[in-house]
């Protein structure tokens, strides 16, 4: 086993307890829990090296390959994309600045990791990121609704990390569409 249960669920919670503290939300959580032995779900895959191997594929990969780079010119990069709904290649060429655009949407900034292969990121996934966002709207706005029922109830603030104001959710807002893969 890559990880042991028992280590990981001890720190795990110490973790998330250190993170809760640091955003002013530790007072909110009942302090049994604390006292509680949690559960990890922690399932073998095989030998480490083969489990290092597969996870190193999505971590450290970069948003396309030099292999799916067709050609290179003043006027355009032409390179190779997999259309999902057909579940074939094509050929898309990009002015150089465009490709530069999408390009860099994909680095990520610092601090963030590259794994796309868990949950509603999974390629497999039956959630869209449109039924997702449609799902949080709901969900905060449920959370909304139900702390303004509460009397004298007031909900603790998020703060931004570099001013430290409050941060308000506002909405989400659906990606501009500019055709072919992103």
């Amino acid at each position: 086993m890559f990880v042991h249960t028992d280590p990981f669920a001890i720190i795990f919670r110490a973790k998330f307890r250190d993170e809760m503290e640091k955003s002013g939300l530790l007072h909110l959580i009942d302090p049994s829990v604390w006292k509680k032995e949690w559960v990890v779900h922690n399932q073998p895959a095989g030998k480490g090296e083969n489990t290092l191997r597969y996870i190193s594929r999505y971590v450290f990969r970069v948003a396309i390959s030099n292999n799916r780079i067709k050609s290179i010119s003043d006027n355009g990069i032409r390179f190779s994309y997999k259309d999902r709904e057909r579940n074939t290649w094509k050929t898309m060429e990009l002015k150089p600045m465009e490709f530069i655009r999408r390009f860099l949407q994909h680095v990520l900034p610092w601090g963030f990791m590259k794994i796309r292969h868990y949950g509603f990121l999974n390629p497999n996934s039956s959630l869209s990121i449109d039924r997702l966002r449609k799902l949080i709207s709901l969900v905060h706005a449920f959370i909304e609704e139900a702390c303004n029922a509460l009397p004298g109830f007031e909900r603790p603030k998020i703060k931004c990390a570099c001013c430290g104001k409050p941060l308000r959710y506002v909405a989400f807002l659906n990606p501009v569409s500019r055709g072919g893969p992103t």
